[in-house]
């Protein structure tokens, strides 16, 4: 498991760094897993101790929801002063995210007016 677990922070760790080197607007993470699919895919599978690791972390993924909450209580007061602002906010964001999502979606898949 700690193999794993090493195995999984030096793939982000190599994103982050590969990031902030070519200042690139992608988050490290991401291009970690980039890595790890570069470098899982030719061996057709994933080596047990990062599945290990990896199925460990998501059992407890909830843990990580705990910060998220405690920043959610302690700001409490100015959550409740700016409801509305963070309502538009939020929904015009989920929104547009959607849009593009759809729209960029629909390119790829080879829709009827596709690039």
């Amino acid at each position: 498991m700690l193999w794993g677990l090493t195995a999984l922070l030096a793939l982000q760790l190599a994103g982050e760094v590969v990031v902030r080197f070519f200042h690139w607007p992608v988050p490290g993470p991401v291009m970690g897993l980039v890595f790890a699919l570069a470098l899982f895919l030719p061996l057709g599978r994933v080596p047990k101790p990062v599945e290990e690791a990896g199925g460990t972390l998501l059992r407890h993924l909830s843990l990580l929801f705990v910060p998220a909450g405690v920043g959610v209580v302690a700001h409490w007061e100015r959550l409740q002063q700016s409801w509305l602002v963070l309502g538009v906010v939020l929904l015009v964001s989920t929104l547009l995210g959607l849009a593009v999502s759809a729209w960029v979606f629909e390119r790829l898949a080879g829709g009827e007016d596709a690039l």
